[in-house]
C-alpha cells in the first residue's frame, strides 16, 4: 500500500512515522509514505501558497492552484512508476473538523486501497473549489481544531497501516484491539504477578483458554458500558441473543 500526503510540512510526516512499528514496516517495504510539499507547486518566487479570503475574515486560506498541481504531480508519478490509470479518480482524504468522524470501520475500508492520498490543511483551511474537485472523503479525528492536518494524517496512516498483513508481526493483534468488534479493549497484564499489592486476575494464569475469553468479553462489556455507553448499547442490541445465553449459563456477569 502507498500513502501520499499533501502537506506544507513533509518532514513532520516522515519523521513522525519513521519510528517504532510504522518505521520498521516501511523499512521492510510493507507500505510506503510519500510526503509531497505543496509549496513546491507555488507560482511565485517566495513559495507562498496562501492568500486572504474573499468576503473578509481572520486568517489566510490555501489557494486551489498549488493543491491541484500537487495532486496531479502524484497522479503523474504513479502513472509513470506503477502503471496507474491517469483517468482513475484516486481516494483523497481531506483532514477537516467538518468531516465524518474517523473510526475502525473506515480504517478497514481505507486499508483496501492500493493508493491513499491525504490532504493536510493549514491556516484557515483550503479553497473550497479544489476540495470539490479532488477530495473523495472529508475526515475528522474529533470535535476540536488543530493548527494543521499533519497530526491527523499520521493518525490515519498509523491506524490503517496496522491492518496491512505483516505490519504488526502478529496479525491477531489487529483482531483483538479496541473497536474491532464494537467494544473497548479488556484490561491486560504482564509480569510481575503482584505489583503494589495488586495481583493479576487469577483466571489469566489458570491456563483455561475458554474461561479467559469469557473473562475478557465480560471486562470489555463492563469497560464499554462505563466509558462508551453508545458503543455498549449498539453491541448489546446486535448480540442480544448470544449475550443472554452466556449470562444464563453463568459464563459472564454484566
Amino acid at each position: 500500500m502507498r500513502f501520499h500526503v499533501m502537506t506544507l510540512f513533509p518532514e513532520m510526516i516522515i519523521n513522525g512515522l519513521s519510528e517504532s512499528i510504522t518505521g520498521r514496516a516501511m523499512e521492510k517495504g510493507l507500505f510506503s509514505v510519500n510526503a509531497v510539499n505543496m509549496r513546491d507547486f507555488a507560482n511565485n518566487k517566495y513559495n507562498h501558497v496562501d492568500d486572504y479570503t474573499y468576503g473578509g475574515g481572520a486568517g489566510m486560506l490555501i489557494q486551489p492552484g498549488p493543491v491541484y498541481d500537487t495532486y496531479q504531480h502524484i497522479k503523474d508519478k504513479l502513472a509513470r512508476e506503477h502503471n496507474v490509470d491517469m483517468d482513475k479518480k484516486l481516494r483523497v482524504l481531506y483532514m477537516t473538523p467538518t468531516g465524518t468522524p474517523f473510526n475502525q470501520s473506515m480504517a478497514e475500508e481505507f486499508s483496501k486501497e492500493e493508493d491513499l492520498i491525504i490532504l493536510c490543511g493549514h491556516y484557515e483551511g483550503i479553497d473550497e473549489r479544489v476540495i470539490e474537485e479532488i477530495v473523495t472523503d472529508n475526515v475528522s479525528i474529533g470535535d476540536f481544531v488543530l493548527t494543521g492536518g499533519e497530526l491527523p494524517a499520521m493518525m490515519i496512516i498509523d491506524a490503517v497501516s496496522r491492518l496491512i498483513p505483516g505490519v504488526l508481526g502478529c496479525d491477531e493483534s489487529a483482531v483483538y484491539e479496541s473497536f474491532y468488534d464494537g467494544l473497548l479493549e479488556y484490561p491486560q497484564y504482564t509480569r510481575p504477578p503482584v505489583f503494589m499489592g495488586k495481583e493479576v486476575p487469577e483466571v489469566l494464569t489458570s491456563g483455561h483458554h475458554q474461561n479467559i475469553e469469557y473473562w475478557r468479553l465480560e471486562q470489555s462489556l463492563k469497560r464499554t458500558k462505563e466509558r462508551r455507553p453508545d458503543l455498549y448499547e449498539a453491541y448489546v442490541e446486535k448480540n442480544k441473543q448470544t449475550l443472554e445465553k452466556l449470562i444464563k449459563k453463568g459464563k459472564i456477569h454484566i
